[in-house]
């Protein structure tokens, strides 16, 4: 017999899930909303669309990035594949041309035989449960009114909300090359390197930050803090805590030597390629919450950036997220007694679950197919060790003693100490990766051994 699952939302975690279940056997209903109702940050109505930054983080193996990346390899997900394929220089970093890698996964997912593509939105969650025989909601951070409310309907409980930013993009023939120049941090300045450099000088950097901050916002409210999360500040928030706090956060000028002097800048903004050819840059860090004019006029401050044609101008949105830890079991599976008359199980996938990051999302829908698909075949799905570092995520952000939750990405700080505890920085990192990766190893054969990373019977 074949099962039906229906997912909503067509992000990296919806689409990671589609492709999962879709290559196992399962007949997949894949609901987007786009282009029928648009958001304020999609551009286009592609599946996998990255709508902040082009990259997905490290790829160093004693990293927690690079661990989640080796996670999703060995699982043998589609998403990052694609993402692969489609990389483009960022020193250590897996950056994507963002067309090309949702192009790619779009391709995929319409052209797969077991797939069907709704396009519209999706807000009577009673009426797909009568159709389908499981329910997987990866709607994103940019969840539609409609389905929000039908989803609160699902928790008792009110949807939480917070804020997130996006950085702008400049096209690469508009930047001043007489003023920027091209390295990576700690790398030899007449080596090159994947990144491009603004370096400020003192004045210039004091001029930059009265100006920010005096800019005009979208969203006319001084923000506290537990409205912003945190890896997303944007850059005029992070000024207002201190006149220097860029200049020890985003515009770090540790490692860099300006060419023209010999010497460290005082300040620098580094760009990112933003495609493979190299025809666009993000400034990386500079989310941001400024009108557009704004942002034309405070941004053509920073050295090289003077006559900057914006490719891409930085938009500030809501993202919502449920109360996870209260809401979730490990398979990510809704708990509520509202969820249980739907009839079907309902999981919740990806940064509306309340992960952050692009791999976390991806690694959360193939979390999702693998316990849809063992669920289904009436087999249990195999623990996923809290020493792996998605299965310590998944444990913050499903114990119930986890309070005051915010949406939170893989690092070391939520994983299991050594005890007693190795001193040093890298020694430790190097433990944590080998003791994940050994983790990581017995469970994918206990999903082999449970027959959950091979197609099921049509």
């Amino acid at each position: 017999m074949t099962h039906h699952v229906t997912i909503i939302g067509g992000g990296l975690a919806g689409s990671e899930a589609a492709l999962n279940l879709a290559n196992r056997g399962f007949a997949v209903r894949l609901w987007e909303m786009r282009p029928v109702q648009p958001t304020a940050v999609h551009h286009s109505d592609q599946f996998a669309e990255l709508v902040c930054s082009n990259s997905l983080k490290s790829m160093k193996p004693d990293s927690a990035a690079g661990l989640l990346k080796e996670e999703l390899t060995v699982l043998e997900s589609p998403v990052l594949a694609a993402a692969k394929r489609h990389a483009v220089a960022a020193g250590g970093a897996l950056a994507v041309d963002r067309e090309q890698f949702a192009a790619d996964i779009t391709e995929r997912i319409l052209a797969h035989p077991r797939i069907e593509v709704v396009r519209g939105e999706a807000v009577d969650l009673a009426a797909l449960a009568q159709e389908t025989d499981a329910l997987v909601l990866a709607s994103g951070p940019l969840t539609s009114d409609g389905l929000s409310s039908a989803l609160m309907d699902l928790t008792g409980r009110d949807a939480l909300a917070f804020y997130d930013a996006a950085a702008p993009v400049v096209m690469a023939d508009s930047i001043d090359m007489d003023k920027v120049f091209r390295q990576s941090r700690y790398e030899d300045a007449e080596a090159g390197g994947d990144y491009l450099n603004a370096p400020f000088s003192r004045e210039e950097y004091d001029a930059f930050i009265e100006e920010l901050l005096g800019a005009e916002r979208v969203i006319k409210k001084d923000f506290e803090s537990k409205d912003l999360f945190q890896a997303c500040q944007p850059i005029e928030e992070i000024a207002r805590a201190g006149h220097d706090a860029p200049r020890f956060g985003t515009l770090k000028p540790v490692g860099l030597t300006d060419p023209r002097t010999g010497r460290r800048p005082w300040a620098a903004l580094q760009l990112r390629a933003e495609d493979a050819f190299g025809t666009s840059y993000n400034l990386v860090g500079f989310q941001t919450n400024l009108t557009f004019p704004e942002q034309r006029r405070v941004f053509s401050m920073i050295p090289g950036l003077e006559h900057a044609e914006f490719a891409r101008y930085g938009v500030m949105h809501r993202n919502t997220f449920i109360d996870a830890p209260r809401l979730l079991d490990n398979h990510n599976r809704l708990v509520t007694p509202q969820a249980q008359t739907l009839g079907v199980p309902v999981y919740v996938v990806g940064q509306l679950a309340g992960t952050e990051g692009y791999c976390e999302a991806i690694r959360s829908g193939l979390h999702g197919a693998l316990a849809v698909a063992a669920d289904l075949r009436g087999v249990p799905l195999p623990e996923l060790s809290v020493d792996t570092v998605y299965g310590a995520l998944l444990h913050y952000a499903t114990e119930e003693t986890t309070v005051d939750y915010q949406p939170m990405h893989v690092n070391f700080g939520i994983m299991r100490p050594f005890e007693p505890r190795i001193r040093n920085k890298k020694e430790r990192y190097r433990a944590y990766a080998d003791r994940a990766n050994a983790a990581l190893t017995s469970y994918r054969a206990a999903l082999d051994k449970a027959g959950l990373m091979t197609p099921s019977e049509m």
